[in-house]
């Protein structure tokens, strides 16, 4: 019987230029089938992907809740079924800013950030591990699959502008914590990531217009380092799992 093709299933692309398109890149290039989770899903990366060697497929999603993601999912098993494919890696990469002073948060921004922390987290999760604990030990990792959530700094402390972020992203952490904790059990590997710095993306530079910045990693995140830390923990073994990393720059001061 052949060995299923390994899946990862990546949420939050957002204009291809940061971290989950990094992410795909890296895991494609590991030898798996991509399929792209988002709100805007580019057809770029998607031809990158392809022209690349890659399988891909593009899911597109209008909104973060549930029955969006569990659609999504029933498309993704639709696309790559079972016994050929197997979901064995996920990356929620999703996030919704909102950094304003507390009395100017708005009903609307506490939706956003809940959908997207919250619901949106829970679904994905709930379909990913699913998934999981169809799949069998992998005999090199000694996991079923690999779960990683992309956090910020605000994941671990909020500030006078971050009341409604921090409460998402505590909220995303938590669950990563709690998921790692209860499937552990059953080497299902779960892991958060604190992105703690600015990210050089096209969307970041064009904003900042700082060449010195852009030029100098010491003080800036690179997507594709991001990305090949994800790689480290798909391929952690299951004697020694990280359950959160700390990503930063050699400068930051954070």
């Amino acid at each position: 019987m052949s060995t299923p093709k390994p899946v990862l299933v990546v949420a939050g692309i957002g204009a291809g230029g940061g971290t989950g398109a990094a992410a795909a890149r890296a895991f494609a290039k590991e030898g798996y089938t991509i399929a792209l989770i988002g709100r805007r899903v580019g057809e770029t990366l998607l031809e990158e992907l392809k022209n690349s060697g890659a399988d891909a497929t593009t899911f597109p999603v209008s909104s973060y809740e549930y029955a969006s993601i569990q659609s999504a999912f029933e498309n993704i098993r639709s696309q790559y079924p079972s016994p050929q494919y197997s979901i064995r890696a996920a990356v929620y990469n999703v996030a919704h800013g909102v950094w304003k002073p507390f009395l100017d948060v708005t009903p609307e921004d506490i939706k956003g950030v809940t959908q997207v922390n919250v619901e949106g987290a829970f679904a994905f999760a709930h379909e990913v591990i699913t998934e999981f604990k169809k799949n069998e030990i992998d005999p090199t990792t000694g996991k079923r699959g690999v779960l990683i959530f992309t956090g910020a700094t605000s994941s671990i402390r909020g500030n006078v502008t971050t009341s409604a972020f921090s409460a998402g992203k505590f909220a995303l952490r938590a669950l990563s914590q709690s998921l790692a904790k209860e499937f552990g059990k059953q080497n299902i590997h779960v892991a958060h990531a604190i992105i703690d710095g600015g990210i050089s993306t096209p969307l970041s530079r064009e904003y900042r217009k700082n060449p010195e910045w852009e030029q100098n990693e010491d003080v800036r995140l690179s997507p594709e380092a991001i990305a090949s830390s994800y790689i480290h923990l798909a391929k952690q073994e299951r004697s020694a799992w990280t359950w959160e990393l700390d990503l930063r720059p050699a400068h930051e001061k954070w």
